[in-house]
Parts: C-alpha cells; sequence; structure tokens
C-alpha cells in the first residue's frame, strides 16, 4: 500500500534509531516509516547513555500515551510494528482503536497470560532483583545481554550489537507486566476482545529468553474471544535480537507479506 505510513516502537535497552534498517526496507516497499523516540529518549544512543535520568520511572501507559498522541498526528491510520516491550504497548494501541493493522514482535506478557519460565525470570533479573529498581533507568551488561538477547548469536555479533545499539531504559513497565494478574487495572491490560480493531500479527523466536514463545502462544489465546484476525508466525531458533541481528530481514520479509495479504482482503 503506497505511503502507508508505519509507526516502529522498540522494547526496553534498545535505541530507536535501532529501527533504521527496518525503515529502509518498508520505505524501499513503498511504505512511510517513523520510528520515534520513547519519552525521555535522547537522538543518539551516546546521549541516551549519558543521561539515564531521564527514562527513569516512566510507566506503560505513559508510554502508550506518548506513541497515541505521535499516531493522531499522522493523516491516516498506521500500521504499528513493536518489539517486546513495544510490542505490549502496540498491541495496547490496536485494542484502543488505534492503527488500521499491528505486528507484535516477541511482545511483553499482557495481563491474563500466565507462564512464566525459567528463561524469562533470569533475563528479568536485572530489573526484578532489585525493587527500588522501579523509579530507575538500568542497563544491562553484556553478559545480561548476551542471555536476554543475544543467546543465538555468535559473542563478536552479540558485542556488536550491544555497543551499537543498547540503552538504559526504564524498567517500571516491567514491575507492572510482573504484577499484572494481581493487579485490578494494570497497565499492561489490553482490550483483546475489541471487535472492530485491525488484523493483528503476533511474531515469536522459539529459542527467546526475554520473551519465550510459550509467552507469545498464550498471548494468542487471550485474543479468542475476539472475532477480529489474530494470527501468529513462530521463527525456529531465533532470540529475542531477531529485530536487529543478522536474520532481521527474514522477519521482516514475512511481515511485508502478511500485510500485502491483509491489505488485499480490505
Amino acid at each position: 500500500m503506497a505511503n502507508q505510513p508505519v509507526v516502529f516502537i522498540h522494547g526496553l535497552w534498545l535505541h530507536a534509531t535501532s529501527w533504521e534498517p527496518w525503515a529502509e526496507l518498508f520505505r524501499n516497499e513503498g511504505y512511510d516509516p517513523i520510528a520515534p523516540a520513547w519519552p525521555g529518549e535522547r537522538d543518539t544512543v551516546a546521549e541516551t547513555r549519558a543521561h539515564p535520568e531521564d527514562v527513569a520511572g516512566t510507566s506503560i501507559d505513559e508510554v502508550t500515551a506518548h506513541f497515541a498522541k505521535i499516531i493522531e498526528g499522522l493523516d491516516e491510520p498506521p500500521v504499528i510494528i513493536g518489539h517486546s516491550f513495544g510490542g505490549l504497548i502496540t498491541e495496547k494501541l490496536l485494542g484502543q482503536g488505534y492503527g488500521n493493522a499491528a505486528v507484535a514482535i516477541d511482545p511483553a506478557q499482557i495481563k491474563g497470560v500466565l507462564p512464566l519460565p525459567l528463561a524469562q525470570l533470569r533475563s528479568s533479573l536485572p530489573a526484578l532483583g532489585n525493587p527500588t529498581n522501579i523509579g530507575k533507568a538500568v542497563s544491562l551488561t553484556e553478559k545480561e545481554f548476551k542471555f536476554g538477547f543475544a543467546n543465538e548469536l555468535s559473542d563478536e555479533e552479540a558485542k556488536e550489537l550491544y555497543d551499537k545499539w543498547t540503552i538504559p531504559s526504564t524498567v517500571r513497565p516491567i514491575f507492572q507486566a510482573a504484577a499484572a494478574n494481581f493487579t485490578m487495572h494494570s497497565q499492561a491490560a489490553v482490550d483483546t476482545k475489541n471487535e472492530d480493531r485491525g488484523p493483528l500479527l503476533l511474531i515469536s523466536g522459539s529459542a527467546d529468553h526475554t520473551a519465550p514463545a510459550v509467552i507469545t502462544d498464550a498471548t494468542l489465546k487471550q485474543y479468542r474471544d475476539s472475532n477480529a484476525v489474530t494470527e501468529l508466525i513462530k521463527f525456529e531458533g531465533r532470540g529475542h535480537s531477531l529485530t536487529i541481528d543478522h536474520g532481521w530481514r527474514d522477519v521482516a520479509t514475512e511481515i511485508l507479506v502478511w500485510l500485502d495479504q491483509v491489505h488485499a482482503n480490505e
């Protein structure tokens, strides 16, 4: 669809510029992509690393409202594509009626999803290991990034991605998601019953430690009470880095094919 706007939403610990290869590909396919920063995020990785206090304490609802305002400023409803916590934000926005289609890649756990795999718990320790972190910005070490994102990559590629894209991030959303099933009005709740929303594609990596595939499988089941289109694609042997590592184009191409099918059915 020519000139269809696309809004890319990154997750925790990656900078908005990590979407640059995706934006170039989508632009070449006739889309009009943007990859806005999260609240408080500076224009570059280096600047954001130098000012972690600017992103500290931001909540799920604050990030959702931030992107909703950006979408409201567009000339037409966009495709929304999010990764990790950006995937959760994408689901929230679609449930609220934003966008004409959405893709949630390795999305963070929404309210109602019950599995808690050990790998996910371990990958969350940099945030959840200290309750006082809730109002802070936290950075990953190279070792933590290797386990949580780059477990299927060589040490060399893992270090390259770590050096190029990682930033300190607010970890309040992780605390909110962890407590979602015990919180009546959790900010991690998504309107999965919305019948009028656009199509949703969920994507998982079978080797993901941060958002294990079982989480995405359980997320799909949360949409069973809606007749709106909800589909799932699983990439075998891929970890949480699948949007930024050497195989990112495979994921992006599958999404472009899916979008072509969605738009052909409109």
